[in-house]
């Protein structure tokens, strides 16, 4: 049911679309600059305004190809890469060109709003799904799928007051993002310091900083234990629940990513304890070496492809935890893997043989108190974030369907 005073239309009535194009990459120097003008890819689109691109072209590029500029406030549309890409939006905020695999909405401004029209294609993007072929393996959409796509609009002033509400929203969200990759800066740049002794915290009991050499160990040295976990069938859906790898995959545990074994005395012995760390040993390259501490608040076993680290008397659990996690433990993790097809590898006997500086215990819970409360800070922001993306997702299904409406200083809301 369409709203009243609203108006169920279709992209190709309010608004003239068009692709764009690829230069020659056998002229690169010819036709792609650090200083022309901004070429946006699929890669560039933020579902928001677009700041910058990763390329740009030059005006030769532009006279001798197809590459034309859009204004600004072209609303961008990816039409390939599959179900993972297409739909993806922006919104050029200068003149820009634009590559094949987007189509460029111009919009009539006396029937379309940009920003309105951003935010309703990223509140249906999975409408997409129904245009493309889904008997190819990358679904895409086309031009034409572009141009047919339906839209509700509302009078012209209530748009711009949707997109206004929608966009102090935005910026809540993107704030909040800057200060999470400002802490997590912070955090990397803190353990560099800690963990390798270039800063020494105080010493509590003495109100000086630490002080004494660090010793090294061999990371097998101080474990007392670790091991593979337990082979269960991936299939099954009942059962205790047990670790994979895609239980560690954020660098935490996620209880909602595990399998399951049977409840039996065999299953119990692999019972995980506070403090014990799985450790990505068998993976892609890039995740080799992921580590996730177990806090216990969920009951959980220990499953196969991870293996479970757990510390003697003689190390912190957390602060190998952080070490393991830093660039230090990743840079080892890289060094050590062994390639394969589509994935890597490390043995428990290198990763025995890893050689770790150590600080006096009591220095090794002050240095992992220090990082846990980092990463706290971080936790908080961005449990903040998830809440304003949430509640962003709700009052776009409020707004974008005529279910809540506004009012608008040219017209009276119904």
């Amino acid at each position: 049911m369409v709203p009243n005073g609203w108006e169920n239309t279709r992209l190709k009535h309010i608004a003239r679309i068009k692709s764009g194009s690829t230069p020659l990459r056998a002229k690169q120097e010819l036709y792609y600059s650090l200083n022309g003008t901004p070429w946006v890819k699929t890669l560039d689109l933020n579902n928001s305004e677009i700041i910058e691109t990763d390329e740009r072209i030059t005006e030769l590029a532009l006279k001798e190809t197809s590459c034309s500029i859009f204004p600004a406030s072209t609303v961008l549309v990816a039409m390939y890469g599959g179900f993972n890409q297409i739909g993806r939006t922006g919104l050029l905020t200068v003149p820009s060109a634009i590559n094949q695999a987007l189509s460029g909405l111009m919009l009539d401004e006396n029937k379309a709003d940009p920003k309105y029209i951003l935010n309703y294609l990223n509140g249906n993007v999975r409408q997409w799904k129904k245009f493309a072929a889904s008997s190819r393996k990358d679904p895409n959409i086309t031009r034409e799928d572009v141009c047919g796509f339906e839209v509700l609009l509302p009078p012209l002033p209530e748009q711009r007051k949707i997109a206004q509400i929608l966009s102090t929203w935005d910026r809540g969200i993107a704030t909040t993002e800057k200060l999470i990759d400002a802490s997590k800066q912070q955090k990397k740049a803190l353990m560099q310091q800690l963990l390798t002794g270039k800063k020494r915290l105080l010493d509590p009991e003495t109100g000086k900083a630490f002080e004494g050499e660090w010793e090294e160990v061999k990371l097998g040295d101080v474990l007392t234990k670790i091991t593979n976990g337990l082979t269960y069938d991936s299939k099954a859906t009942e059962g205790l629940p047990v670790s994979r790898i895609e239980t560690i995959s954020t660098g935490k545990i996620n209880h909602s990513k595990v399998g399951y074994a049977p409840d039996n005395d065999r299953t119990i012995k692999f019972k995980l304890q506070y403090g014990d760390i799985l450790y990505s040993h068998i993976n892609s390259l890039d995740h080799i070496g992921r580590v996730a501490y177990f806090l216990n608040d969920k009951t959980l076993y220990h499953g196969m492809n991870l293996l479970l680290l757990r510390s003697s008397k003689m190390i912190s659990s957390k602060f190998m935890y952080f070490l393991l996690s830093s660039s230090v433990g990743k840079s080892f993790a890289s060094s050590h893997a062994k390639s394969a097809v589509n994935q890597a590898s490390i043995s428990t006997t290198d990763l025995k043989s890893f050689k770790v500086s150590l600080p006096i215990l009591s220095e090794q819970q002050k240095i992992a108190s220090v990082l846990t409360v980092a990463d706290k800070e971080i936790d908080m922001l961005e449990s903040k974030l998830a809440h304003f993306k949430q509640e962003k997702k709700a009052l776009m299904q409020q707004l974008l369907t005529g279910k809540r409406r506004v009012k608008a200083p040219e017209t009276e809301a119904a």
